[in-house]
């Protein structure tokens, strides 16, 4: 949340507004980040959005077919149950990203995930391409008029400057962590509390019931 504080990496076959958490997507979206200067609103549909991709996840017994949205991942209550006990593990499972990507959506917060997976991202690039990935990530989030700037303490904005000017993979490291902190801290216990996240999960144990 901006008054608190990507990435995906963007929401991956998340309906309508919600960006793809997928990492390489995000190669193809990266100029669309430095052009979203508009004020963030919520998306009216955000719930009933929320509610078919949740559904999408979620195989029907009656057929014993899996969603074609949802394609060769199958969803699990233990999965999901697993992603309770650390970030990490909610972030290691892609649906897991998509999800949390959503609940950061709607508290205007999105470009955390954005900014930690768009680094991810940026530790497999290859040599010849850092320095114009890093001037991106660096426009997009870590400007001090980046359209989607993180909260992070002015010392390591100006020592993330000063890092991609002779980029490595390793220069946007310190910010990474302190985002990945604050989620941790902030946004993920109240996503583990959320409607989001509950009903998910009480619909995938009731339909491993049936």
């Amino acid at each position: 949340m901006r008054a608190a504080a990507i990435s995906t990496p963007r929401l991956n076959k998340m309906p309508g507004m919600f960006f793809s958490a997928n990492p390489k997507e995000l190669k193809e979206t990266d100029h669309s980040l430095l052009d979203d200067k508009t004020q963030k609103k919520r998306p009216k549909t955000f719930g009933m959005d929320m509610k078919a991709y949740l559904r999408s996840m979620i195989p029907h017994p009656e057929s014993g077919m899996k969603s074609s949205k949802s394609k060769d991942i199958r969803l699990s209550a233990n999965e999901v149950m697993q992603w309770s006990q650390s970030l990490e593990k909610l972030l290691a499972n892609q649906i897991g990203q998509d999800v949390f990507g959503s609940f950061l959506k709607s508290e205007f917060s999105e470009e955390n995930i954005e900014f930690w997976l768009a680094c991810e991202d940026y530790k497999k690039t290859e040599s010849d391409l850092l320095h114009c990935k890093a001037e991106k990530i660096y426009k997009a989030f870590v400007h001090s008029d980046a359209a989607k700037q993180i909260n992070i303490d002015f010392r390591t904005r100006e020592s993330t400057a000063k890092k991609i000017k002779a980029p490595t993979r390793t220069c946007f490291d310190e910010a990474q962590k302190i985002i990945y902190t604050l989620m941790e801290k902030d946004s993920y216990p109240r996503f583990l509390k959320s409607n989001i996240y509950l009903n998910m999960l009480n619909d995938l144990q009731a339909n491993s019931l049936k």
